[in-house]
């Protein structure tokens, strides 16, 4: 990681903090964790692969901007589309990208169902059980694959998935996040990759 990335990791906490006071995106308990819970978290993703260049990534349901603007800084040379339903917090998103700069960011108030073009990658945070996250997003994973990993899903969720992952009829690997971070907050979490 360069001096810039590191400049604008460390710059989140301020911005989210200013975004806060006007449109409230994470909970008053997150920001007092910020890095841990928010910035972190999203970062684990980068433990699990390290994307190629021009590798294109869909962030569904990104809320404040979640997994997709840790990892945008991480990884520069891909793209990311970071989606939500509700606009104003697809305003903090592109508030923050501007800010720091992101050009490899495009923030877009819209439904995931809507969305017709293909990625490598779809990465969300527990936006909901992932048989019908699945069904959602199947459509937008492209068929080439150049990464570490195949093409699919690469999900950040937390407590016992056995009855959650019992219900996709699709080649998954989990990693334990407390392997990457030993932080109390990660004891339970994990990422789910699928593949499609």
């Amino acid at each position: 990681m360069n001096e810039i990335q590191k400049q604008q990791l460390e710059q989140l906490k301020p911005l989210y903090e200013e975004w806060n006071a006007q449109i409230n995106v994470i909970s008053r308990k997150d920001i007092d964790n910020f890095y841990e819970r928010h910035v972190l978290h999203s970062l684990a993703i980068g433990k699990v692969i390290e994307f190629k260049t021009g590798t294109k990534i869909l962030d569904v349901g990104t809320g404040g901007g979640f997994p997709g603007i840790p990892l945008a800084i991480l990884f520069p040379k891909c793209k990311f589309h970071l989606v939500d339903s509700i606009g104003k917090k697809i305003k903090v998103v592109q508030g923050v990208a501007d800010e720091l700069g992101l050009k490899n960011i495009k923030a877009e108030h819209v439904n995931a169902k809507n969305i017709t073009d293909k990625y490598d990658f779809v990465i969300s945070r527990a936006v909901t059980r992932l048989h019908p996250f699945i069904g959602w997003i199947k459509m937008n994973i492209a068929k080439k694959s150049f990464n570490g990993l195949p093409n699919g899903i690469l999900y950040l969720k937390g407590g016992d998935l056995t009855e959650e992952l019992s219900e996709i009829n699709k080649k998954y690997h989990t990693y334990s996040i407390p392997s990457y971070f030993e932080e109390e907050f990660f004891e339970t979490k994990k990422i789910v990759q699928v593949e499609l």
